[in-house]
């Protein structure tokens, strides 16, 4: 018997190397592929601190999309849609998000594109820019997941207005998205995605899918991410405005010659609170996802608390106020070991509004106390001095008052952006 047929390790000899052979030319396969993906992306920024590095320059938080929130019939199947961002910094070069953090099954986005917007619902011609991710001209994104384009070269602008495009051929009944865009989308049937006008499309006032935009920058790039509810949301605002506060911060640094590259990223949810979850998972549920794991965030603010005061239908103020505090408190602990800078805000007043009672006003007024005094924050920006009616505290000042007595308009939006210190973000 040949000494082979005895010897295990020479038996299998054969059979290994050509394996090592199939595998070795498989990746290198998989390598060429992926070239054309990975050839121009950034090493990462502990490796090389000069080097431009990925920011957030415009993101919403994702949420599961309530049966009044979804797109007019037909719906998205078989869709075209077409949303409206606008983004804080610029760049030549994105990365663009999508989530199905809700959804029940897996949604094929294909084919998507990104172009400067018209206006409208039309693109500038020959602005748009195919997106692929691994390579590929699409995406199917798994239940409960999140996935991120490719890196794009695009001539971005600060402050300008981005069209996102992509067809769905048929996606789940469970839609994530973010119900309070104040911004129209656009839906038309079939597959136009690179079409620069969308003649009789749907119109609606919601963001579907679509979570944030990343924008290579300047090494000195960072941001400051907006923890909070409807009034950071922007209720009250212009649709298609963009003149919610964080809007407003995010035009002052842009032109203030200390804080230009800063990017503002609001992850308002209205309904949100801290402690329960309400529309959306409360504060302390989403901020790894909605804030922690976002890019190049280095400040957050966190203006959180009214929705929890608002919906106790309890009469111990100071137990309210204890739990709000404790939230606070694990927010700022859990971004400190993360090197963020925390601020907290103080809550604006909503008397004469359906919140309003004489148990809940005191547990506001405890709140902020804390917030002004406790030191747990890096710097505290009080919007309730900003925002109150000295005459009447637990009051609108009626100039801000957004009708409701609890939101404000849009110039208490700007009355808010500008009371905010810019030296706070100086990077």
């Amino acid at each position: 018997m040949p000494a082979s047929t005895l010897d295990p390790k020479s038996s299998d000899r054969r059979p290994r190397e050509n394996l090592q052979r199939i595998s070795a030319r498989l990746i290198g396969a998989l390598l060429l592929l992926a070239s054309p993906v990975f050839a121009h992306a950034p090493a990462p920024d502990s490796a090389t601190p000069d080097a431009p590095r990925w920011i957030a320059t415009w993101g919403s938080a994702p949420q599961l999309t309530e049966t009044q929130n979804l797109p007019p019939p037909p719906g998205l199947t078989d869709t075209t849609l077409r949303q409206i961002v606008h983004v804080s910094v610029g760049g030549q070069r994105l990365r663009v998000r999508f989530s199905n953090a809700y959804g029940s099954a897996p949604v094929t986005l294909q084919p998507v594109q990104i172009a400067r917007s018209a206006g409208h619902g039309a693109i500038v011609s020959g602005s748009g820019r195919a997106l692929t991710f691994s390579g590929r001209p699409g995406v199917t994104i798994p239940a409960g997941a999140t996935m991120v384009s490719d890196p794009c070269d695009f001539d971005l602008a600060p402050l300008s207005d981005v069209a996102v495009t992509a067809y769905l051929a048929a996606p789940p009944a469970d839609v994530t998205g973010h119900p309070g865009s104040r911004t129209t989308s656009y839906l038309k049937t079939g597959d136009a995605v690179a079409s620069v006008a969308l003649p009789e499309a749907r119109t609606v006032d919601h963001w579907y899918y679509l979570s944030g935009i990343d924008v290579l920058a300047e090494p000195t790039g960072a941001v400051v991410a907006i923890l909070g509810d409807s009034i950071t949301d922007g209720r009250g605002s212009t649709t298609n405005g963009n003149d919610r506060w964080p809007d407003g911060l995010a035009r002052r640094l842009q032109a203030d010659a200390r804080t230009g590259s800063v990017a503002v990223l609001n992850q308002g949810i209205g309904g949100n609170r801290l402690l329960h979850d309400g529309l959306g998972p409360s504060a302390l549920a989403r901020l790894d996802r909605d804030v922690l794991a976002q890019a190049g965030v280095r400040w957050l603010i966190v203006l959180e608390g009214v929705n929890d005061i608002g919906t106790y239908s309890g009469d111990d103020a100071s137990a309210l106020a204890h739990d709000i505090v404790a939230a606070y408190e694990q927010i700022v602990y859990r971004a400190h070991a993360r090197g963020l800078k925390v601020y907290g805000a103080t809550i604006l007043p909503f008397g004469d509004s359906f919140y309003f009672n004489p148990v809940r006003e005191t547990a506001r007024q405890a709140v902020n106390l804390w917030i002004r005094t406790s030191g747990a924050w890096d710097a505290v920006i009080d919007f309730d001095a900003a925002m109150a009616d000295p005459d009447h505290p637990a009051r609108l000042l009626p100039s801000v008052d957004g009708g409701d007595h609890l939101h404000p308009n849009a110039a208490g939006y700007a009355r808010m952006a500008a009371a905010i210190d810019l030296g706070l973000f100086i990077p």
